[in-house]
């Protein structure tokens, strides 16, 4: 993974994607003695960031001839490659979990895409999508931990200095790490004073658990609500890159993701899935120790079921 790569991905992109807002938020910014702003992925097309990397992987997979191309997703990657998929015209299959969001299902199968589900975990899944591409010839598309992947991730770190070059720390969260680690091979290339720091649920803590152990270590499935940073281990490809960049990394609780997502619906009005909302959860309950300074919080997606709110507001 290089700068060159991220530069490339950003060419590959170039009419496809939304240019996502800097959202100010002047309470948010009180509450922390910082200013801060939501780079707002949630209204990226298919809802989340990950068409960035989709879209680029895809597009390789393409340009090598393949005619399918296969998924592994808790639901926003599997949205991102059938839309990647249906905008380059080839088909794409989804093994997504047997709990996996309603809307996440919904907008694969509008998208084109055919679903079959797998277990509860990533570690299910992913050997299930790799043998299903390897049975029907098709390209396997990894949700996070490829090269391609993180290139097109990274572009979000291009676009956040691009719009506030200021920018003092960016906040991200983690699942698999190919989103933080493309905002890391972006900004510590070209600002390495920027601070990039991740931020975990206390129920999915993978990544600091192997931070603090120096490697890889799995955790048992979870059930958190921010269902998009549901890994278990972090990415062999990824986690390398958080290991040598990675400024901070801190947890969040259930109810501080809660508090966050019902602060951002009420007061920015801004619906956002609870894995964006960590983010939000890390400056509003103090984690960082930050003062004064720009601060981007990463707000990864709007992927939610609306029947999921009511208990998300309580």
């Amino acid at each position: 993974m290089n700068l060159e790569m991220v530069y490339h991905a950003q060419e590959n992109l170039s009419g496809i994607l939304n240019q996502t807002p800097l959202l100010e938020s002047q309470q948010l910014s009180r509450l922390s003695d910082n200013h801060v702003y939501l780079k707002s992925e949630h209204l990226q097309k298919s809802g989340s960031f990950k068409i960035r990397g989709a879209y680029n992987a895809v597009k390789a997979a393409v340009e090598k001839g393949a005619k399918l191309v296969v998924a592994a997703s808790s639901g926003n990657h599997g949205q991102a490659v059938a839309l990647a998929a249906k905008l380059l015209n080839i088909k794409a299959i989804i093994v997504i979990p047997e709990n996996a969001a309603t809307c996440k299902k919904d907008a694969i199968t509008a998208y084109g895409g055919e679903i079959e589900y797998c277990g509860l975990t990533s570690s299910e899944r992913i050997p299930r999508a790799i043998k299903i591409a390897k049975e029907k010839l098709g390209e396997f598309i990894p949700p996070y931990d490829h090269p391609l992947i993180i290139a097109g991730q990274a572009t979000v770190g291009l676009e956040i200095i691009e719009s506030l070059p200021e920018t003092d720390a960016i906040i991200v969260p983690i699942g698999g790490g190919g989103l933080i680690a493309g905002v890391l091979t972006t900004i510590k290339a070209l600002h390495p004073g920027i601070k990039v720091i991740g931020v975990e649920p206390e129920l999915a803590n993978d990544t600091y658990l192997s931070l603090k152990a120096n490697e890889r270590v799995e955790v048992n499935a979870t059930k958190t609500i921010a269902d998009g940073l549901r890994t278990t281990t972090p990415g062999d490809m990824t986690f390398p890159i958080l290991q040598e960049h990675l400024d901070d990394l801190v947890l969040v609780s259930e109810s501080e993701i809660k508090t966050a997502f019902k602060f951002v619906l009420e007061r920015m009005k801004q619906l956002i899935e609870p894995s964006s909302a960590t983010t939000i959860a890390a400056l509003m309950h103090h984690k960082i120790d930050l003062k004064n300074k720009h601060v981007v919080c990463l707000v990864s997606g709007g992927n939610i079921d609306l029947d999921e709110i009511n208990a998300l507001i309580k």
